[in-house]
């Protein structure tokens, strides 16, 4: 219990320190996009090729990758729900900020950190599946909620994962996973090098990045998003480690993945929405914090 506390409390003084640096003029509110493009496009594929490495991965574990697309489903259905009868507006709001997992900035170092190479693989999967809700699909629905007479259409969320980074390596190393092939050596030991800073530069990031505002006045707006998204969060992750037939260190993976926060890509979406940026960072920020507490409790129950 001490180990998992001192880990966690490391990940949470680097959150700090990232955010007082930033305070204190070191590192601006812009530099938060400096540093996602360098965890993005290089850290977390490097990680990704690293853990993937030596792993036999089987067919069945493409399971994880379909829960992972199933629980952005789930809560999407949640916030239409929730929202049924409201505005346009309202419900394409709640789609964008109920749904998605950030994942790859936030719980990925959690699981490099404490579950080791089979945790970083499940964690990928998982990934893998949400990212079609939270790279596009959250954002092609609530467009057309919004719109009103807008169809929705696959094609745009096809051509946002192509062109990221971390999905292309989630399928190249699941792929040569499955066929039993392997990088080779001097681009795992590379990758193994960069994948090193990747926890760090990911904490440091939210840190930089983690900002409060718009109308606080709206809490009861706030505390309902997040009410709803955690009582799914905490059903999941008891669902899937308990009821799951999967080896133990899968279904640790899966019991913290349901407790990541909302998707880093929310806010942008809502403001390219123009609907309520500062409201979207405020739920943004405030998962962070509360996904911090949960996820570490968790550990502690499970390992």
């Amino acid at each position: 219990m001490a180990e998992i506390l001192v880990k966690a409390a490391s990940f949470v003084a680097i959150i700090i320190l990232g955010y007082v640096l930033r305070r204190k003029g070191l590192f601006k509110q812009e530099d938060f996009h400096v540093l996602s493009k360098i965890v993005l496009k290089i850290t977390l594929p490097a990680a990704i090729v690293s853990n993937f490495s030596g792993i036999d991965l089987k067919p069945s574990m493409l399971l994880l990758s379909a829960l992972g697309l199933g629980g952005g489903v789930l809560l999407i259905t949640s916030s239409l729900v929730m929202n049924a009868g409201k505005s346009r507006n309202e419900r394409a709001f709640g789609v964008i900020n109920l749904s998605g997992y950030n994942i790859g900035n936030f719980t990925m170092p959690f699981a490099q950190g404490f579950l080791g190479p089979m945790g970083v693989v499940a964690t990928s999967l998982f990934d893998a599946g949400n990212a079609f809700v939270c790279l596009g699909g959250s954002y092609s629905i609530a467009s057309m909620i919004k719109g009103g007479d807008k169809k929705f259409s696959i094609m745009p969320i096809l051509r946002t994962l192509v062109k990221s980074v971390p999905f292309d390596a989630y399928v190249v190393m699941t792929v040569l996973s499955l066929l039993h092939l392997s990088m080779p050596s001097p681009i795992v030991s590379f990758a193994g090098i960069i994948a090193n800073a990747n926890a760090f530069l990911a904490m440091f990031m939210i840190g930089v990045g983690f900002k409060l505002s718009g109308d606080m006045s709206q809490t009861g707006k706030i505390a309902k998003i997040l009410l709803v998204r955690y009582g799914i969060s905490i059903a999941l992750a008891a669902a899937f480690f308990f009821l799951l037939p999967l080896d133990l260190g899968y279904r640790q993976a899966l019991a913290i993945l349901s407790f990541s926060p909302i998707a880093s890509a929310a806010p942008a979406f809502t403001a390219d929405l123009k609907e309520d940026f500062g409201l979207a960072s405020a739920i943004n920020s405030i998962s962070i914090v509360i996904s911090i507490v949960l996820i570490t409790v968790t550990l502690i129950l499970i390992l």
